[in-house]
């Protein structure tokens, strides 16, 4: 990733555009690429993670049983709350009959034992064990269906909007769904609010009682730039996967749904990963925060506001095109007071004279109001520039 097209932006003068909430994918059908590879699932997803672009796609909204791959969400709630200061990695949680109880994937946790919740951790990742998962449910918000409740505000909140959670295992419930697309949000805020946490899924293996369980990612020997992250499997929902690698600074997110085999979904997430990596690069537009232009405001403590990006702004594009241009469009009249962070215009990303991608521009300063005497000479000149128009 390089920072080489920075210096083409420029500042349009327009009324504000609406800016993107949901990252688009990309429209390449009048551009000489490679089409998308033939997968075989009933849903899939192939994302930039940091450009957010979409790269390939099938059925992405459509809901669907999401199996195991609801602990990518239990694990993401326990994250929150430890990094909330709420409960410690060095805690321990009761094994209740409930927990050693439930059927399927298993830690082999003890009936009435203490396990610290580091372990539990490891054993809901690596060994997808459902009494791991209840076990931490129960010990956070005193039941499994309590814990449902937070696993969906989270999801709200990282606007998963076609998704519900009832459990923190995955096991078949007519309540419970979830899309591909709603998976690539979740990993991608994994991996990016929890990057310690986000290293446990490349772990091959975990001994816990004695007993030895490999990780069911079978990417993680097949390429060693595969780092995670989590399987899936009932007879309703086929076999699922949601994997990720990284390959000189670019970052993949693969979410494969509803394959007919172990074996099948590692195929079909492997082929999509080495297409998007094949076809595709991501370039660094800007850094967070990194000024981008100085606006006139009006009736404000300064005259002017610095304008940028909240967060860093990527673009992915094909290989070997190179005509790419960025224009910015920026409200008309700037008046104070501006709180940093406050939306003032929109960023388009053209390819080849084509918009493949949008990011919104903000205030990077808090600009006051200024003196009434300021907000006085101001209200004139924006009268009689009015007045001119």
């Amino acid at each position: 990733m390089t920072n080489r097209y920075f210096s083409a932006f420029f500042i349009l003068f327009l009324n504000p555009i609406t800016l993107f909430a949901n990252s688009p994918a990309l429209d390449f059908s009048t551009m000489p690429i490679a089409k998308p590879p033939a997968i075989a699932a009933n849903a899939y997803i192939l994302q930039d993670f940091h450009s957010g672009q979409i790269l390939a796609e099938h059925n992405i909204d459509t809901p669907v049983e999401p199996a195991s791959l609801t602990k990518m969400m239990t694990i993401y709630v326990l994250d929150v709350e430890m990094a909330r200061g709420t409960i410690s990695p060095n805690a321990t949680a009761l094994v209740s009959e409930h927990a050693w109880r439930t059927e399927g994937s298993r830690m082999f946790l003890d009936l009435n034992t203490e396990v610290p919740i580091k372990e539990l951790q490891q054993g809901v990742i690596i060994q997808s064990g459902n009494d791991a998962s209840v076990t931490i449910a129960e010990r956070i918000a005193g039941s499994e269906s309590a814990f449902a409740e937070m696993m969906n505000y989270q999801a709200q909140q990282l606007g998963m909007t076609n998704s519900h959670f009832t459990n923190a295992t995955g096991l078949p419930d007519p309540g419970l769904y979830t899309t591909a697309r709603d998976m690539a949000t979740l990993a991608r805020a994994m991996i990016k609010n929890f990057p310690e946490s986000y290293q446990i899924y490349q772990q091959k293996e975990f001994f816990y009682n004695n007993i030895k369980q490999q990780n069911r990612n079978r990417l993680l020997w097949r390429d060693n730039t595969v780092d995670g992250i989590k399987t899936g499997h009932t007879s309703s929902a086929g076999y699922c996967l949601v994997a990720s690698a990284e390959r000189q600074g670019m970052r993949l997110i693969a979410v494969v749904l509803g394959a007919e085999s172990d074996s099948s979904r590692a195929e079909q997430a492997q082929t999509l990963l080495n297409y998007g990596f094949r076809v595709f690069r991501t370039e660094e537009l800007a850094q967070k925060n990194q000024v981008i232009s100085e606006m006139p405001i009006w009736k404000g403590s300064k005259s002017i506001l610095p304008i940028g990006f909240n967060e860093d702004a990527y673009v992915t594009v094909p290989q070997g095109q190179a005509k790419l241009e960025t224009a910015v469009s920026v409200k008309p009249e700037l008046i104070a007071p501006i709180p940093a962070g406050t939306p003032v215009g929109v960023m388009q990303v053209k390819l080849n004279g084509e918009v493949i991608a949008e990011q919104p521009v903000v205030a990077l300063e808090t600009i006051e109001k200024g003196s009434l005497w300021r907000r006085f000479i101001d209200t004139i000149k924006l009268f009689f520039k009015h007045l001119i128009a």
